[in-house]
């Protein structure tokens, strides 16, 4: 029981999945010795609940955290164990933003519904790619509060959003160059998700470890007592990793807990 007590949450896209979406066998066969040691598993991911589907108790043993960190699932009790969502603060912060760009799209992720304004093409792909529906909506005040997540494919608009998103301080952004803009309730990120699960698991901050690598991934890494990055990582990933490590397609995690066995 070496790992007895120690999280190790894992970015999916990119890190846990190989670049053909598959977690491969050796990186299965590491995390079941990682929770045959004591240790708990889990994914950190962008996705809502209704969007991830590859939940396995082989080799995930511990709630996963969804939308970026806002919101933790047991799928095994099928239990919501913390959802940290956008509450009136946000209708009135995306009223003013829809002032100025009065056709953006903007996605609503509640706990159990989603919800989409002036829907695009990108949008409706982006939505039922993964398996699950949404309601059009004309008026913020449709959606059901509070929400988990907020997206936008601004497009070119991208980074003047993000300029009119900093003026917004009851809510939370997280910073891109590219298309696609994320909104999270202010405070939150999946660097304060994987450590409050971390405390709901009984894990002390100093077992509690990341990894990620993209963009979205940089507060998991901070707050984490280590990062591990794949290789192949994005550079904002890789400027603040404690642990390089083999690629997504080469056993990221597999790597990760080669390293904590030595540690621990």
């Amino acid at each position: 029981m070496k790992f007895k007590n120690v999280l190790l949450a894992s970015d999916f896209d990119g890190t846990l999945k190989n670049d053909d979406g598959i977690i491969t066998q050796d990186v299965i066969d590491k995390i079941k010795y990682f929770i045959n040691e004591g240790g708990y598993f889990t994914v950190c991911t962008g996705r809502c609940r209704q969007g991830f589907h590859l939940y396995n108790p082989e080799y995930i043993n511990a709630p996963v955290l969804l939308c970026n960190g806002t919101m933790a699932y047991d799928y095994e009790k099928n239990k919501t164990v913390f959802a940290d969502g956008i509450g009136e603060e946000g209708i009135i912060a995306l009223t003013e933003i829809l002032k100025i760009f009065p056709d953006l799209c903007i996605e609503l992720y509640a706990e159990d519904e989603i919800y989409c304004i002036n829907t695009i093409e990108d949008s409706h792909r982006h939505i039922t790619s993964q398996n699950i529906e949404f309601t059009d909506i004309k008026n913020l005040k449709d959606a059901k509060l509070p929400w988990v997540k907020v997206m936008t494919p601004a497009g070119k608009d991208s980074r003047k959003l993000q300029e009119e998103l900093l003026k917004q301080s009851e809510i939370n952004f997280l910073k891109t160059s590219g298309e696609w803009v994320e909104i999270l309730k202010k405070d939150c990120d999946k660097g304060t998700g994987v450590l409050k699960l971390g405390e709901i698991l009984g894990c002390k901050k100093d077992d509690v470890y990341a990894a990620g690598d993209g963009y979205n991934d940089v507060e998991m890494l901070v707050a984490a007592k280590a990062g591990f990055v794949p290789e192949n990582g994005s550079p904002e990933a890789l400027a603040v990793a404690k642990y390089v490590t083999r690629s997504n397609n080469n056993g990221c995690i597999a790597h990760a807990i080669e390293i904590l066995d030595k540690i621990y």
